[in-house]
């Protein structure tokens, strides 16, 4: 008899939260806050009804298609494994909006909260003045650890966050705890359009980033997003180990904001991969390179990336040497392999603090006009040790330089000698050059052509307006497909990810 009511207990527990969960309705012109809102035919109106009501596993809230609200949507309900709260769209339309007219700090709001799903809204936070605003932030705050988090096929633009802060602007991923330690565990951020905001379009932030608190959000997906014209960043992991960014395009970033900033970057995280991503016109040499492995990393992947026509570059690599181990563990074991660089302006690679660092098999395309730094070495309270560029094709059209810091100017470029300054354990083996390579180093096995090698690859990339969302679907479809023949037609087969 015990075992029989054990087994129904048990059974009784399987059944799924979602059979009792519900779905609300919102209509922002046809909808009244006094109805149920559990039906189509009778909607709540507002958000303040949204945000004041706490929700169940499973339960839906979906907003009415064409429709427009002012204000935020901020949720302090969780659902439960395998029975997320979704927030979502019905009906038929342009996708629901959201407008926060700047008077708000975020649009939408997940502060403590897990197992939440949002997607399929537009969002806007245009106020008179610049300020501390953002379209979407995701927090958690001596929480513990938040699981399975959903930021998904969002249209975010025209958001004047401040560009003297880079927590403002798109998608805020934020972590702290000074009781309780705090982190994600599930994060995806994917398939959104972050367009015309200021200051970083994708960027996380953390007190959980020192080594000696270290608690790094695990699980951490960024895949699939837009980003043009932003004020600063494009896209920033922060305190994540193990995070996964892949497929994202962003373009024009560094427009406003005066300040350092590159496109696609991880600061202070353990065992990132960067693939596939494609990062252009990052403005200005503060630093404006479509890459960056930076500080307090470990183990940062970038492989089969696409980086051109940035000011400042391709790739940075970069830490203060002076180590602090209750903070900072230096930047060490980069991997930088079978990506292509094509028409970057200033320097292609700045080595500046960062230790042991692999360079390998890229391309790198220059074009007849610039008279680029291919590798500058820099010195950050210290120099670098340990590095080796390998079997790298240098087809230089202008002329190319290689040598070490002797004057950075206040604008972020640099004059430099031949040599490596201070730096150590540098070493070049097997690598090809071709047209005008001046002071090249010494390099075992180097194949030398001065005469520019002309690639014979397809640069004609499907091409995105932001202003047409409804296209970007079937942009992301064809810009894959199209990276990958790219990086087949450069290196004779597929890019092999080893997962």
């Amino acid at each position: 008899m015990r075992l029989a009511s054990a087994l129904i207990i048990g059974i009784f527990l399987l059944v799924p939260s979602r059979i009792y969960a519900s779905t609300f309705y919102v209509n922002a012109n046809a909808g009244n806050d006094s109805n149920s809102g559990t039906s189509p035919s009778a909607p709540w109106k507002t958000l303040q009804k949204v945000n004041e009501r706490r929700y169940k596993s499973g339960d839906r809230i979906l907003l009415r298609a064409g429709c427009r609200w002012v204000g935020h949507l901020a949720l302090s309900s969780s659902g439960s494994e395998g029975a997320p709260i979704l927030i979502d769209r019905y009906g038929e339309g342009v996708l629901p909006r959201i407008d926060g007219e700047g008077k708000v700090e975020n649009v939408i709001e997940l502060i403590n909260v897990e197992e939440i799903e949002v997607r399929h809204i537009e969002i806007t936070n245009l106020g008179a003045q610049s300020g501390a605003r953002r379209g979407v932030l995701v927090a958690v705050e001596n929480f513990g650890t938040a699981h399975h988090l959903v930021v998904s096929d969002l249209y975010i633009h025209d958001i004047n966050g401040t560009n003297k802060r880079k927590e403002t602007g798109g998608i805020l991923f934020r972590t702290a705890g000074d009781k309780i330690p705090s982190r994600f565990d599930d994060l995806l951020i994917e398939r959104n359009i972050i367009w015309k905001v200021d200051r970083s379009a994708i960027a996380g932030q953390s007190t959980e980033f020192s080594r000696a608190k270290w608690f790094p959000s695990l699980h951490v997906v960024i895949r699939d997003n837009y980003a043009e014209d932003i004020g600063g960043d494009g896209i920033v992991p922060w305190a994540t180990d193990g995070a996964l960014v892949e497929h994202n395009i962003v373009v024009h970033c560094n427009s406003r904001s005066g300040d350092y900033n590159a496109g696609i970057w991880p600061w202070s995280t353990d065992n990132s991969t960067f693939r596939l991503n494609e990062a252009a016109f990052t403005r200005t040499t503060r630093d404006g390179e479509g890459f960056d492995s930076d500080y307090n990393s470990r183990n940062t992947h970038f492989l089969y990336n696409y980086s051109h026509d940035n000011e400042g570059g391709f790739m940075l690599i970069c830490t203060p040497v002076k180590r602090d181990p209750a903070e900072n563990l230096g930047n060490t074991g980069t991997v930088i392999r079978h990506n292509i660089s094509r028409n970057d302006h200033n320097r292609i690679f700045n080595l500046s603090g960062a230790d042991q660092t692999t360079v390998e098999e890229n391309v790198i395309y220059t074009s007849p006009e610039d008279d680029v730094q291919a590798l500058l070495v820099s010195n950050w309270d210290g120099w670098s040790k340990g590095a080796v560029f390998r079997q790298n094709t240098f087809d230089v059209a202008g002329t190319a330089h290689y040598g070490h810091e002797v004057h950075r100017s206040p604008d972020g470029k640099y004059e430099i000698e031949p040599g490596w300054g201070g730096a150590t354990e540098i070493q070049f083996e097997g690598n090809r050059y071709f047209g005008r390579n001046v002071d090249l180093p010494p390099d075992p096995n180097a194949s030398i052509d001065q005469k520019y090698h002309s690639d014979n690859l397809d640069w004609n990339e499907p091409s995105f307006n932001p202003a047409h969302p409804e296209n970007f679907s079937a942009y992301l479809m064809l810009h894959r497909r199209w990276m990958m023949r790219l990086f087949t037609s450069q290196f004779g087969q597929p890019p092999q990810f080893g997962d």
